[in-house]
């Protein structure tokens, strides 16, 4: 079965700095996958070449089987690709409840009225039913976050791409979010997770990759790819024979 989502032999680079080296990248159907890497490593840009905000210098991207390397990010959305970005980027003078409803009736091309009842219960799932009415501007870090997922979710994707969405958090509200993230993907959404919060990674993904110099150095069960002495050396900055 061919993956939901696959970047076949991307190439990018930013002037010098070579942020993709022939990356391959296959994200199978219901599955949870997590990315590591130093800052720099390259691996937002992965997510703006996969969402079609970026585009590569070489190689291609497909959904589902299809190839979608030349489709604007709208036409991605609707087809099923959503994403969090690391710093929560709401619309700040607007409400909750209207930030979710405009995600919604964009990615369905429906009347806002049409979707309020699907909206007020995805604000119910991601905790925010009691805030529906504030303004966006005027949420807690944890609360933007999870206004951010429900944007992300009100486009109904069959893939959703976390950037660094445990980053700031307490260990309580990252617990929170981690229960959050498992509940959707108990819900049949395949998932590909870039984070520092290792820990977090380490609840909720199947697998880990590891991002390095524009390349995967590493991946396969996360606790075994935690535990390499390259990864604890290049990731780290552990000294491989420490």
């Amino acid at each position: 079965m061919a993956p939901i989502l696959a970047l076949e032999n991307i190439s990018k680079r930013f002037g010098a700095v070579v942020v993709a080296d022939s990356v391959d990248l296959a994200l199978a159907e219901g599955e949870a996958l997590g990315i590591i890497g130093p800052n720099g490593a390259g691996k937002t840009t992965l997510f703006g070449i996969a969402t079609g905000t970026v585009a590569p210098d070489a190689g291609r991207v497909t959904f589902a089987g299809e190839d979608i390397t030349r489709l604007p990010p709208e036409r991605r959305c609707r087809k099923g690709i959503a994403r969090s970005f690391q710093v929560p980027q709401p619309f700040s003078g607007m409400t909750v409840f209207e930030n979710v409803v405009v995600a919604a009736a964009f990615a369905g091309s429906a009347r806002e009225a049409s979707v309020y009842d699907a909206c007020a219960d995805l604000l119910d799932r991601c905790g925010l039913a009691d805030k529906a009415n504030k303004r966006a501007g005027g949420l807690t870090l944890l609360d933007r976050k999870r206004l951010e997922l429900a944007r992300a979710l009100a486009t109904k994707p069959r893939v959703l791409l976390l950037d660094e969405v445990a980053g700031g958090l307490s260990e309580h509200e990252c617990a929170v979010l981690v229960t959050l993230i498992k509940n959707v993907r108990a819900g049949g959404v395949s998932i590909v997770w870039i984070e520092h919060v290792v820990h977090a990674l380490l609840a909720a993904v199947d697998r880990l990759l590891v991002l390095h110099g524009g390349k995967f150095i590493a991946a396969g069960d996360p606790r075994t790819v935690i535990r390499s002495p390259q990864v604890a050396e290049i990731y780290m900055g552990i000294a491989a024979d420490a």
